[in-house]
């Protein structure tokens, strides 16, 4: 009886110390989920459309956050700077594509422009890396998400400039996370030029003024589903 007892033991201390344990201050990373994920960009023109979007859904890179960072729904939270790293966030640029406002596909002449503008043979991604991230109100309701002021590095056809952005962040179940924000751009401040498609009643000139908006969908890094995807 003492001989089952004494294995029976040893046996819960093998299991325990096999099970991933979680320790306070230990820093959580997550990956990019394989769906779910878009960004648009969104401005104006002088004739035809109003107004034009393009598209991407695969926002690519990963995320780290330390203690303070929410990453269960209804955590409780405390305001101020959160200890997170987000180093090689992409989109790559020929994933962008021109569409109607119901997301439906619009022209691939206007693509083609598109990513001559953006240099894409040079600079075939729009990467952000986040440097400072500060955690400004927490959500009234479980299913609400919390709202974060974001700054970082934003690159664009080979210009890099810092940019501040209001970021929201909803933990969800099965440990994801759904980040989204939006932010006002100008292109001319990344030395991109009015694209000018010249079409049948004359040339198109589009604004320099731009929004950007996105939603990041993540999924939290394990060693198990990192082997599980080569």
């Amino acid at each position: 009886m003492k001989i089952r007892t004494l294995v029976a033991g040893s046996l819960a201390v093998l299991l325990a110390a096999a099970l991933p344990v979680r320790t306070p201050g230990q820093t959580i990373a997550y990956s990019s989920a394989p769906s779910g994920s878009k960004m648009r960009i969104e401005g104006t023109a002088n004739m035809i459309h109003t107004t034009w979007w393009v598209e991407g859904t695969y926002i690519l890179g990963g995320l780290q956050v330390g203690p303070g960072f929410p990453t269960e729904p209804g955590q409780a939270v405390t305001p101020g700077k959160v200890e997170a790293q987000a180093t090689n966030v992409f989109i790559q640029v020929r994933s962008l594509k021109s569409v109607e406002k119901d997301g439906t596909p619009y022209s691939a002449s206007m693509d083609d422009i598109m990513y001559e503008h953006l240099k894409v043979e040079k600079f075939p991604a729009i990467r952000f890396h986040l440097t400072e991230l500060t955690l400004k109100e927490a959500p009234k309701s479980k299913d609400a998400p919390y709202l974060f002021e974001s700054k970082g590095q934003l690159a664009i056809a080979g210009v890099t400039n810092t940019i501040s952005m209001p970021v929201q962040v909803l933990p969800l179940e099965g440990k994801k996370l759904k980040i989204t924000g939006a932010i006002t751009l100008k292109m001319s401040d990344y030395k991109v030029g009015p694209v000018q498609p010249k079409i049948a009643l004359g040339i198109i000139k589009t604004g320099d003024e731009v929004k950007l908006s996105f939603d990041w969908m993540l999924r939290e890094w394990t060693p198990r589903r990192a082997a599980a995807s080569k």
